[in-house]
Parts: C-alpha cells; structure tokens; sequence
C-alpha cells in the first residue's frame, strides 16, 4: 500500500485537497551607494577642475604666448567654472568655499572686458572698422553695407590691391575724403588732413593717422591691422601693439579714437600698455562684443580705444562676407 504515512497529513489535506499555491519568491536589489559617499567621491574630482581652472585663468595675466592663448579663452572659462559650480550644488556643496576662489579671480581677470553703457547724449559722429579680409572679393559689398548703415567714416582694414580699388569706387560719391597707407584705409563724410603713414615697428606700414575735421571738433584717428598671431609668432604684433602705446601717449590731441583689427583679445596682456593710455569701448548692447570669426564668434580682437570722447553707443554688425563682423562706435556730443 502507497502513500503518506498513517496520521500524516499532507499539503493537499490542509488545503481541502486543493494543491497550495507556489509561494512568491521576492527579489531584491543591490543596496543604493549612500548619498553621503556619492558626494566625497564627486568632491575630489571637482576640487581639482576648480584648480586647474584657477591656474588658467592666472595665466591670463602672463605676457607672450601663455597670455595670449588665456586671455582668448578667458570668457569660455566662466562657462566651464559655471558648470562646475551647478555640479557642485548638486553633488558636493562643501566645496562650493574652494570654487570661490577661482570664480572671483575669473571675475577679476574679465572685469576689463565686460558691457558696459553708452554715455547719453545724441551722436555726432558714426565711426565704422571692418577687416574684410584679402582676396576675398567681399570688400565692395562690406563698403555698400556699412555706408548703408549711416556711417559718418569707414576704416577698412586687410586690403590689397583689388579690394582697396573696389572699395574706392564704392565710396567715391558718398565719401569723397579719403586716405590709404598699406593694407590699411579711411573714407569720411567730412574732411581729413594731415594723414601720415604709421609702420609701428615693422619694416612696413600696416597703421595710419589722420585727422577728421568732424562738425563739432576734430578727432584724431587711428587704423590698426596689428601683425597676425600664429604659435611661436607673435613678436611682431606685441611690438605695433607697444610702439601704438608709445605713439599715442605722445600724442597731444585732446580727441583720440583708434580702431582696427588688433588680432588681440580685449584681456590680452599685451594690450595692457594700450589700456594704460586710452579708454577701451566697451560693447554697450549687454554683449562681451565678439568678432571673430563672424559665423560664429569667439572672441572680440577687433577693438576700440578712445580718449577725450565720450562714446553714445558701441555695437557691432555683419558686412559682406568678410570673416570678421564689423565695430560700430558711436561718438556723442
């Protein structure tokens, strides 16, 4: 005979003969990392990035290469420190007193480069600086463009033979005063006079002076093509860059404006002699004033430095196809 043993009673019994059901097996995860743990082992990590976006943004301060190279990427620093700031908030607040450090030198080091406002005052003079970029056939079109604009006096910068001869045939009816030295030219509404030809240290001229005998007081103005920045050269823009200082602090002109392509960043160290005798224009449209490159702008190396004026409005605008937008400084009366 087969079956449970006598007064035994089965699983089936107990559950009046119906067979029980499985019993649900539960399954568990792996136990969560404590937040106190996420937190220590993001700090580190943000520790060290605030540190070394310290010490690039120190070296902004450093004259040559090392400078040049902070000082063009000093803006995008405060997007990396912001980050890592928001990451911080999130992740690791204790270090939040250790970001501070980096995010007030950061600070510090663009304060010069920061918007500011025009001074009010209705405009008496419209001055406009674009480099249009040789060989690029755009220089009649970037001339018709900021001649369409109401500009009182056009500065163009990087032309050669071709783009300087389109340029004048453009301008001719609508501004009959010019003057040309190099690579470098003028044309005004009003009348120019004693021009002279600036080499600023080189063996040739890529920089002019004149006079514009503007309706309420003459203005002395200079065009800059400063000497172009590849990796291990760039002694030559830092010389124009020194000699333009030199110049202007001889210069007794009460009214002083100076534009052109710079092919320095607005914190540049080497515009720092430059910065110690003229005003530089700060953009006036809530912008940091990029020009270049004029797809996308980056950095502003198209500048503007004034003395004795005030200045209504500082902006800047797309013309022809050149790769730099150009600057459009407004003087006030």
């Amino acid at each position: 005979m087969h079956g449970p043993p006598l007064g035994r009673r089965t699983d089936a019994d107990r559950d009046n003969g119906k067979p029980r059901p499985e019993e649900p097996t539960i399954y568990t995860s792996p136990t969560p990392p404590r937040p106190r743990r996420t937190r220590r082992r993001a700090a580190r990590p943000l520790a060290i990035t605030g540190i070394v976006l310290l010490i690039a943004v120190v070296c902004t301060w450093v004259p040559g290469p090392v400078g040049t190279a902070g000082a063009a990427a000093l803006p995008w620093l405060g997007v990396a420190l912001a980050a890592v700031v928001l990451t911080a908030l999130v992740l690791a607040r204790r270090v939040l007193v250790l970001l501070l450090v980096p995010v007030l030198v950061w600070v510090l080091a663009m304060a010069p480069a920061l918007p500011g406002a025009g001074a009010p005052g209705e405009q008496s003079l419209v001055v406009m600086s674009q480099n249009v970029r040789a060989q690029s056939g755009g220089a009649a079109a970037s001339a018709q463009e900021l001649a369409d604009s109401g500009a009182d006096v056009i500065a163009l910068v990087e032309l050669d033979g071709d783009s300087l001869a389109a340029a004048r045939e453009t301008l001719a009816a609508s501004y009959p005063h010019s003057y040309a030295v190099g690579t470098v030219a003028i044309w005004s509404r009003y009348p120019l006079s004693h021009g002279e030809p600036l080499a600023l240290g080189l063996p040739w001229n890529r920089a002019l002076r004149v006079t514009v005998q503007a309706p309420e007081s003459a203005v002395e103005l200079y065009v800059v093509h400063a000497a172009s920045v590849r990796p291990g050269h760039q002694d030559g823009r830092d010389r124009m860059l020194a000699e333009m200082a030199r110049t202007v602090a001889d210069d007794p002109a009460p009214s002083i404006v100076v534009v052109g392509d710079f092919n320095a960043s607005s914190t540049d160290p080497a515009l720092a002699p430059l910065r110690s005798q003229l005003d530089w224009v700060r953009p006036t449209d809530g912008s940091l004033g990029f020009t270049w490159p004029a797809s996308l702008p980056l950095a502003r190396i198209d500048q503007v430095f004034t003395r004795g004026v005030a200045v209504h409005s500082s902006t800047t605008e797309r013309a022809g196809n050149s790769d730099h937008l150009a600057t459009r400084t407004v003087l006030a009366r």
